[in-house]
């Protein structure tokens, strides 16, 4: 389990945070309105990126369960088939409304429409990549797909400076950047795609109900996580701001439980044994928990000239931590075994406790309340994600 995570981990960690990292710092140069438009620009991208995460995880289990015993093309073909349409429905829709788009954030919303052009004009090119992903990990490839990561990376780093500042583009040069990385590193990773046989087909509903639980999951989380910012909000600035540094600090450590997740999912669908993927996901948050309060302090230092709110937050994150890391985990177990429904309906719940809690409780403890109902919330979910079929899950 930890040798297929490990270079998920890799790939996770360069390909969510890095690339939104450069970019910002590429164009730090260019003021405050050009960082807000960027921080804005890849947020609209990862949540258009959630809608079409359905595909790619569909297709990683459905390949994962065929793989050596039924032909691949049908999966494959299937998802490219399911990458056009949400290639147009995602897309179009996203340019033609750039501009509504920019103004309901604020900010410079001209800046910010100028990056959303480019931004999701490219989300073919971003959502082929994470399909050609998928059908690696179905294979058991976790190996290139964080090649592909560390390359794309690597020519964002390059080409962010030629374009934004060498051919005076700003803030859309950053975008323009990552789009032709991710092109080149789209033409890279083809030639691992394996040859199609014609027999059989995969229906698209069944890759998208496959998948849908993921997608699902990463939506919720991406919708309370903006209601949390309106609570915490109420609270001041240096409030919001340390929850924002806290959450870019913990990200680093969260990427472990995911990459678990993808480790298990794998397994699972490839009919490998899992072992315990419960108590590796609990000690991982217990590990990630140590390491972020040791660190705390110094790493939150280097965004912020008053680090104490972000280390309050990462303090209290320990509650947190554990339960969440138990519930990723197992969650690659479920939705590779087919209850992907039943692990979404445990996160819904736990989310249905988290925000009555956080509105309570913060007017009752301040900001403190908000964070200790994000560890209701996981523990709830890990409760029911596992009280709904306990004999099957291994623990």
């Amino acid at each position: 389990m930890i040798r297929l995570a490990l270079p998920i981990y890799v790939e996770l960690l360069t390909a969510v945070v890095a690339v939104g990292v450069i970019d910002l710092l590429w164009v730090a140069g260019l003021g405050e309105a050009a960082i807000a438009a960027v921080t804005v620009g890849t947020t609209v991208e990862y949540l258009a990126y959630g809608l079409f995460l359905a595909v790619p995880t569909g297709v990683t289990v459905l390949v994962g369960r065929r793989d050596g015993r039924a032909p691949l093309g049908p999966v494959i073909r299937t998802g490219w088939v399911l990458w056009a349409a949400f290639s147009v429905a995602v897309a179009v829709p996203g340019v033609v409304l750039r501009e509504p788009l920019a103004a309901l954030f604020g900010g410079s919303a001209e800046l910010t429409a100028g990056f959303l052009l480019v931004s999701l004009g490219g989300l073919p090119v971003y959502f082929a990549q994470t399909l050609v992903d998928g059908v690696l990990k179905g294979r058991g490839d976790t190996r290139r797909p964080m090649r592909h990561a560390i390359i794309c990376n690597v020519l964002v780093v390059v080409l962010d400076p030629v374009f934004i500042y060498g051919l005076g583009m700003g803030v859309q040069g950053a975008a323009v950047a990552t789009v032709v990385a991710r092109g080149i590193t789209l033409a890279v990773a083809l030639g691992s795609v394996p040859r199609l046989r014609d027999d059989g087909r995969t229906r698209g509903w069944e890759v998208v109900r496959t998948g849908l639980p993921m997608s699902g999951d990463f939506l919720a989380r991406a919708l309370v996580g903006m209601a949390l910012v309106e609570i915490v909000a109420g609270f001041g600035t240096a409030a919001v701001a340390g929850y924002g540094i806290g959450q870019k600090i913990m990200l680093a450590g969260v990427m472990v439980f995911y990459a678990l997740r993808q480790a298990a999912m794998i397994r699972t669908a490839r009919g490998e044994a899992v072992r315990s993927p419960l108590l590796l996901g609990l000690a991982s948050g217990a590990v990630v928990a140590v390491v972020l309060n040791v660190l705390a302090t110094p790493v939150a230092g280097l965004f912020t000239g008053d680090p104490a709110p972000a280390v309050e937050f990462l303090r209290w994150m320990t509650l947190y931590l554990v339960p969440f890391g138990g519930l990723i985990a197992v969650g690659g177990v479920l939705q590779a075994s087919g209850r992907g429904s039943r692990l979404l309906a445990a996160t819904l719940a736990g989310f249905a406790v988290q925000l009555p809690l956080a509105y309570g409780l913060s007017a009752w403890l301040g900001v403190t309340g908000v964070w200790l109902s994000m560890a209701a919330g996981a523990a709830t979910s890990l409760g029911l994600s596992l009280e709904r079929r306990r004999a099957r899950v291994p623990c």
